[in-house]
């Protein structure tokens, strides 16, 4: 049996297949309004939200908030800049 190695597609991007459908979730605090932001963020980036599948959880503290949802892009730079978006938000800890 062959076994393929991706950790060389890893290094040069190829994880994922653009153009494409892709999940972030972003982590921050509660009152900071996150469901309605976060599409907000990722819109004026540039990106297509696909707003029916925001869906956000509360920690079990309810001091933070994780919102997830979907949106479409056409290249690798425009998933990073999905990313660098909503991490430059204050109130935004991290992203996945």
């Amino acid at each position: 049996m062959h076994e393929i190695d991706f950790s060389q597609a890893k290094k040069e991007g190829k994880g994922f297949q653009f153009p494409g459908e892709f999940e972030i979730t972003a982590v921050g605090k509660a009152d900071a309004d996150l469901a309605t932001r976060v599409p907000q963020l990722l819109e004026r980036a540039g990106l297509h939200v696909l707003h029916e599948t925001v869906r956000h959880r509360h920690s079990g503290g309810g001091n933070y908030v994780s919102v997830t949802v979907s949106f479409r892009c056409d290249s690798r730079e425009q998933y990073d800049s999905a990313h660098a978006a909503l991490r430059a938000d204050p109130d935004i800890r991290y992203t996945l």
